[in-house]
């Protein structure tokens, strides 16, 4: 059974910068895709980031060149650099892997960005 356990949400104010960090509970070399999503309060989840297993990223319109999804194979670990955070960046994040039509997500981390 995969596991996956994210960290580093917080509080932070308006421009500011958190790192979310995913760990799995087992090597990430067999996930076709990895990413985050968010679900703010009374909105639908949505996508942010993703990072396929050859490496290449995407990104939600609302973050681009604002956030960088990256990976540490060695440590299990999928990171979300979040930068110039706004107020609308507020919600529950969630990791997400996929490997062979099994979806896998971690628990989330609240990321609140408030003056």
């Amino acid at each position: 059974q995969v596991q996956l356990a994210e960290s580093g949400g917080g509080l932070v104010q308006p421009g500011g910068s958190l790192r979310l960090s995913c760990q799995a509970s087992v090597s990430i070399f067999g996930f076709n895709v990895m990413g985050w999503y968010r679900q703010a309060p009374g909105k639908q989840r949505e996508s942010v980031a993703a990072i396929s297993s050859s490496g290449s990223a995407n990104y939600a319109d609302s973050v681009k060149d604002r956030f960088t999804i990256s990976r540490d194979n060695a440590k299990f670990t999928v990171y979300l650099q979040m930068n110039s955070l706004k107020a609308e960046d507020t919600a529950v994040y969630y990791c997400n892997f996929r490997q062979n039509g099994n979806n896998y997500w971690g628990q989330g981390t609240q990321v609140t960005v408030s003056s």
